[in-house]
């Protein structure tokens, strides 16, 4: 008993002290571990919003990059499209010359000097072939001679690449995809009198040309494009297209003239070529937001 007197933690109070001792470090711990329980779920909300949002961003990218893949599908059919229409203007201008030196050897067989210019599609009848008489429109003998055996080869020729014909068996066998849209008959003039008189006389220089053409071979008049419209047609630029610039006699006699111009049904080359720089440029903006979008991707 006397061993519990003098060892009991009531007699001295250690005992009393030593309990408040543990009950503080279990107290201490309890927040210790409450405080870290606090910091965990914090650092677990934290972690999934920003699991959130990295899926969120995932899925964002992977729209884009499907957006970005259908828009290049799309590109590669329009520039196939592009190519299948540039390898038909390509057979077009074939086409057109073949025509065209047909034409001149027939009209060479016959005696005519006539100048092709294949790039530009136009058949010049020289001086030699039909002249005028400066600030006149009329037709001598020999250029009116001239013009209706022009007009027999074009007859002989253009039904062969006309698209159709009002006329029964007028039209050849060509693919109405290459063929003739209109043949202009350009009236021209030098420099010489007044510009506004200039205009006025190479549109009846045109205009002449075109009477005694239809008049020698009216079929001309029914050949007819895709868009049922007469090929044949008449234009006038007074001096804006001279054959040579220079200011003699030589080159105002070759300047006053006629050209005919023949123009395809498919003639867009030039537009088509842009269309087809356009979507080489988008591909070239494509890749740049694919690797964007790969550089931005969540690993």
């Amino acid at each position: 008993m006397a061993f519990i007197e003098e060892t009991g933690f009531g007699s001295d109070g250690h005992g009393e002290e030593d309990e408040n001792y543990f009950i503080s470090m279990t107290d201490m711990m309890v927040g210790i571990l409450f405080i870290f329980i606090i910091m965990l779920m914090v650092f677990a909300l934290n972690f999934k919003q920003q699991t959130d949002v990295s899926e969120d961003r995932f899925e964002r990218l992977e729209e884009a990059r499907r957006q970005a893949e259908i828009v290049a599908d799309r590109l590669d059919i329009l520039k196939e499209q592009v190519q299948v229409e540039l390898q038909q203007l390509d057979k077009s201008e074939q086409v057109r010359s073949a025509m065209l030196q047909d034409i001149r050897a027939r009209l060479v067989a016959q005696g005519l000097d006539v100048q092709i210019d294949l790039a530009n599609g136009v058949l010049r009848l020289t001086e030699d072939a039909v002249r005028f008489e400066p600030s006149n429109a009329d037709l001598d003998v020999t250029a009116a001679d001239n013009v209706r055996k022009i007009s027999l080869v074009l007859r002989e020729v253009l039904p062969m690449y006309a698209a159709c014909a009002t006329s029964v068996n007028a039209c050849g066998g060509i693919s109405t995809a290459t063929s003739v849209e209109t043949v202009f008959i350009e009236g021209h003039t030098d420099v010489t009198g007044r510009d506004d008189s200039n205009w006025q006389l190479s549109t009846q220089r045109a205009v002449n040309t075109y009477r005694v053409m239809t008049e020698a071979q009216p079929l001309l008049r029914e050949l007819i494009n895709r868009a049922g419209r007469e090929i044949i047609s008449v234009s006038g630029y007074s001096s804006t297209r001279p054959v040579k610039d220079e200011s003699n006699k030589a080159a105002w006699d070759t300047n006053r003239r006629i050209d005919l111009r023949f123009v395809m049904e498919v003639d867009d080359s030039e537009r088509l070529k842009e269309v087809l720089a356009l979507t080489d440029q988008m591909e070239g903006q494509l890749f740049e937001l694919r690797s964007a979008i790969d550089a931005a991707d969540v690993p």
